[in-house]
């Protein structure tokens, strides 16, 4: 009889499957078969906070499957992915295929390769109690938050609402940031910058105004720029010290979670929904022509930048191999994962260096292999020599003043002949100094630009900041980062304008209704505290019931005083205005929101009532028609694109409109893109225009390059 190895999804079992061979059949139990019900609470608060988990609706033909091949087999291992949800479902199939938990039938890896594959087969362990309680605690919570608070904010804001432990928190943090941009009182102040130029030289450098007898100056209004401005002009600049040193600059660790999908949001524009799905397909496996199905990179939930010997061994044999001795330190650096990380995986790295992006290209579709080349290029920058710059600093007087320039020179590429960080900050400029600069040395002055500047607000939260936030404020876990922010979009509490992240006055709504009567379901430290409770709960330092009754105890309470004082009171949402006009009245049309959702309404309601759906236009007109296009969404949540007129005039499509106009015909022209075909095309019937796109190349980094 063979061995069952039961694993989550079909890609990952195809891939373990390659490699146990004919002694081993692989099933997959497409994710949890077993769960809280569905249309009730399903946890009895009256006796211990003891769940009711019944089989998932629609899992019937995948469970007696895996009773069958279970019942078929000599011994079943379970393979779920290696974290608090794995664990659970192992839990959950254990008790299902009735396994004895006391016997070693759980097996884990940190990446689906053959070696660790073979190794978890043969060191199977017993599932982990605190993993599983750590799960079920946190699927409770949310479930107590979820399921009797949401009904209150239908009957008290607008039905279909929901909140949630870490979301809700999550969109306060929105919210919060929105109104100090609101309340930011801008404050006006000057610079002046110098060009400077030394006798003989070809260039001039920059040199910044800095202060007075050593001391800085903040310029407040133009009369004391001016007045500095106007001295200057007339005064020599002489050199009063020159500094020559050497700066080092370190790469950055490898990718974790959080790191991972702010890099990708800079980098490659992805959002951090889309980011998890694709790594998890590269985790899981992809067909390699004259591989097969091979796992490419190691778990991807993780908050640990820890890196196995064996992976600090490979990588440094390539970066010698490729790039040179010099490329590679003396000894494999080692990354200090945070303060309070669960660090149970490796950071997320390629499974196999020698797997290089150039190899894949034609294995994998677009997102993977930019992603791909992201994860690898980190893990291999990573463990390459420091770059190395030449940096000179000048101080420079002027009739009494001091002015301050500084610029440096690559002297050695290191790490950034492969990978430069990318952030939310502008990098300063940098203008080279002359390194010949000597003291005492008179340079003459070709410009002098003086200029006004008003201290800026802080910017609105973008994916990759908002990830960040969440990590360094510990709310969530790397799992829960790409899920929180796809609800609080879908859930319309927050929007997106470009790539910035706005709250919807529905947002401000329900933060300002949860602010006042739910504090400590939308405070940051609370929130935090409850996420390192479940953590000592993984550990075995308290009792999963009991974090549920501390928590319960004050929650129950805040939601009958809650019923109480809005007895016979509804919230009210803040009307968004817009430019569109009423065509029956000419009043401005403003944003409300009804029962199912947002629609358009006159301003001189109840005089006039009329209503009109709110349509998401984009560039371009109808190739049919001449119509505007509306930008939908599917029930999948894939963008599509259609006429205004809707059925009356009955075109779609999935492919993009633009700004610009066909060549031949004069309609719109929309850029397809599937699968690595790009092109522009007219979708005019009566016109036949297109315009072949070629595939995005990547640059291959090799030590030439470097050099």
């Amino acid at each position: 009889m063979a061995n069952l190895v039961i694993v989550e999804s079909p890609a990952k079992a195809k891939t373990i499957a390659k490699y146990l061979g004919s002694g081993f059949k692989v099933k997959a139990s497409m994710g949890h078969i077993i769960d809280l019900p569905r249309k009730s609470l399903g946890v009895d608060t009256a006796a211990n906070f003891e769940p009711n988990y019944v089989p998932i609706e629609g899992k019937d033909d995948i469970i007696q499957d895996l009773l069958k091949a279970a019942g078929n087999s000599e011994k079943v291992y379970l393979a779920t992915d290696p974290d608090r949800e794995g664990e659970a479902i192992s839990w959950h199939l254990a008790r299902l295929l009735g396994l004895d938990e006391a016997e070693p039938n759980r097996i884990t890896f940190n990446e689906i390769t053959k070696r660790a594959v073979s190794d978890g087969i043969a060191h199977p362990r017993t599932i982990d109690r605190n993993l599983v309680d750590a799960q079920q605690a946190r699927r409770i919570l949310d479930r107590l938050v979820g399921y009797q608070l949401s009904p209150f904010l239908w009957k008290k804001v607008r039905r279909g609402l929901s909140a949630g432990r870490v979301q809700s928190v999550v969109t306060r943090m929105v919210v919060d940031r929105e109104r100090e941009i609101r309340a930011f009182q801008p404050t006006e102040y000057w610079s002046i910058d110098t060009l400077l130029l030394k006798n003989g030289a070809k260039k001039p450098f920059l040199a910044k105004f800095y202060g007075k007898d050593g001391k800085k100056m903040e310029l407040a209004d133009e009369e004391q720029a001016a007045s500095i401005c106007n001295a200057v002009r007339e005064a020599p600049f002489i050199v009063r010290g020159v500094k020559l040193s050497e700066r080092k600059r370190n790469p950055p660790p490898p990718f974790i979670t959080s790191t991972l999908q702010q890099d990708a949001s800079r980098r490659l524009g992805m959002q951090s929904k889309r980011t998890m799905a694709v790594a998890q397909q590269l985790y899981e496996g992809i067909e390699l022509e004259g591989r097969g199905m091979t796992g490419l990179i190691t778990y991807m939930r993780t908050d640990s930048v820890r890196l196995s010997d064996d992976a600090l061994n490979a990588v440094r044999g390539y970066i010698k191999e490729s790039y040179g001795a010099e490329y590679c330190p003396r000894s494999a650096r080692v990354f200090k994962t945070r303060g309070g990380a669960q660090d149970a995986h490796e950071a997320i790295r390629p499974s196999d260096v020698t797997l290089t992006p150039e190899l894949l290209k034609n294995d994998l579709s677009r997102d993977q292999l930019r992603l791909y080349r992201l994860i690898w290029e980190r893990f291999v920058a990573c463990q390459m020599s420091a770059a190395t710059y030449h940096v000179v600093s000048a101080e420079i007087e002027s009739a009494g003043y001091d002015f301050r320039a500084s610029g440096q020179t690559v002297k050695f590429k290191g790490y950034t002949a492969l990978y430069v960080e990318k952030t939310d900050e502008e990098e300063p400029e940098n203008t080279p100094v002359p390194a010949d600069l000597a003291a005492g040395e008179e340079l003459k002055l070709q410009d002098l630009k003086l200029e006004q500047h008003f201290t800026q607000p802080p910017p609105r939260y973008n994916e990759a900041s908002l990830v960040k936030a969440m990590e360094e404020k510990g709310i969530g876990r790397p799992s829960t980062y790409a899920p929180t922010i796809s609800t609080i979009i879908d859930r319309d509490y927050v929007c997106r304008e470009e790539k910035a992240l706005k709250p919807t006055p529905l947002g401000e709504a329900v933060t300002d209704l949860m602010i006042d009567k739910f504090n400590d379901i939308v405070d940051i430290k609370f929130t935090a505290g409850m996420e390192n409770q479940l953590d000592r709960v993984e550990s075995g330092e308290e009792n999963w019931k009991d974090v549920l009754a501390d928590f319960y105890r004050d929650f129950d309470g805040e939601l009958k005083k809650a019923e109480e004082d809005m007895k016979e009171k509804r919230v009210k949402i803040a009307e968004e205005p817009t430019d569109e006009i009423c065509e029956n009245c000419g009043k401005p049309m403003v944003i409300k929101y009804g029962r199912f959702g947002k629609f358009m309404a006159c301003s001189g309601y109840p005089e006039c009532k009329t209503t009109k759906p709110l349509l998401d236009y984009t560039e371009g007109t109808c190739p049919l028609c001449g119509s505007r296009m509306v930008k939908r969404k599917s029930k999948k949540g894939v963008t599509y694109y259609n006429c205004e007129q809707g059925t009356r005039c009955g075109f779609i499509t999935w492919d993009k409109p633009l700004s610009r106009t066909c060549p031949k015909c004069g309609k719109t022209l929309f850029q397809h893109a599937f699968r690595g075909e790009r092109s522009i095309n007219c979708l005019n019937p009566a016109c036949d225009y297109k315009e072949e796109l070629a595939a995005p190349k990547s640059k291959k980094s090799t030590k030439k390059d470097a050099e």
